[in-house]
C-alpha cells in the first residue's frame, strides 16, 4: 500500500511539474525587457527603433513590411534607424547611412542603396565607391565625402556603438519599444507578427502613464 501511495504522489508531482513547465513556456514573452531602460531621442514621445545593417538580407526582406507600418505610425510615436556597426563592412555600411542621414537624403536614397548592396551585388565598402554610386541617385559626391570624414559623424557612429551595446543586441533586424523591450523577427514569429507586438508595446506604453496617475 505504501509503495502504491508512493508510486502515485509520484506521478502527480510528475504531472503537476509538467503543467508548470508547459504553462511557463506559454507565458514566456516573445520580448526582453532591459533590465536598464534606455532614454529615448525625444522625451514625451513612444520610441520605436530598428536596428539593422544594409548588408542584411533578413533586413533587406522586412523593407517592404515595415516601411508602411511606419507611414500609418500615429504622431506620438517616432521611428528611429540605427545602424549596427560589428566591424569590417557592418561599420562602413553604417557610416554611409550615418552620413545620408545627416545631409538630410537618407530617405531619398535609402531603398536604392539596399538593392544596390542586395540585388546588384555592390558592395559598397569604400567612401569613394559609395560616393560614385550616390552620385547617380542625386546625391552630392564632393558634399557626401567631406561629410562622411567629419567630426560630427564620428560622433554619431559612437552614438550608435554606445546604443546597440546599450541595447545587448546580437543581431538584426532587432526592434526597441520605447528604450525597454527588445525583441526581432525569430522572437516575434514573424515580421507581420514583430509589427503587431511593436504596436501592443506602444499601446502599453501609451496606458502607463495614466495607469500610473490612477
Amino acid at each position: 500500500m505504501r509503495n502504491l501511495i508512493t508510486s502515485a504522489a509520484l506521478v502527480v508531482a510528475s504531472l503537476f511539474g509538467m503543467a508548470a513547465q508547459a504553462n511557463a513556456e506559454e507565458s514566456k514573452a516573445p520580448y526582453v525587457e532591459l533590465t536598464n531602460p534606455v532614454p529615448v531621442a525625444v522625451p514625451g514621445k513612444i520610441e520605436v527603433v530598428e536596428l539593422f545593417w544594409y548588408g542584411c538580407p533578413h533586413c533587406y526582406a522586412f523593407e517592404p513590411v515595415i516601411n508602411p507600418w511606419v507611414e500609418k505610425l500615429p504622431k506620438d510615436v517616432n521611428f528611429v534607424r540605427i545602424p549596427a556597426m560589428f566591424g569590417g563592412p557592418w561599420d562602413a555600411h553604417g557610416q554611409m547611412f550615418l552620413t545620408l542621414e545627416a545631409m538630410g537624403v537618407e530617405h531619398q536614397v535609402h531603398a536604392a542603396v539596399f538593392n544596390a548592396i542586395q540585388k546588384e551585388g555592390k558592395k559598397l565598402v569604400k567612401k569613394e565607391d559609395m560616393a560614385d554610386f550616390l552620385a547617380t541617385q542625386g546625391v552630392d559626391k564632393d558634399k557626401f565625402l567631406a561629410t562622411f570624414d567629419s567630426f560630427a559623424i564620428q560622433g554619431q557612429i559612437k552614438k550608435a556603438r554606445e546604443l546597440a551595446k546599450k541595447y545587448e543586441i546580437t543581431g538584426v533586424p532587432t526592434m526597441i519599444v520605447n528604450g525597454k523591450y527588445r525583441f526581432d523577427i525569430g522572437s516575434a514569429g514573424g515580421a507581420e507578427q514583430a509589427l503587431q507586438l511593436a504596436d501592443q508595446l506602444i499601446a502599453k506604453e501609451r496606458a502607463a502613464p495614466k495607469a500610473a496617475a490612477n
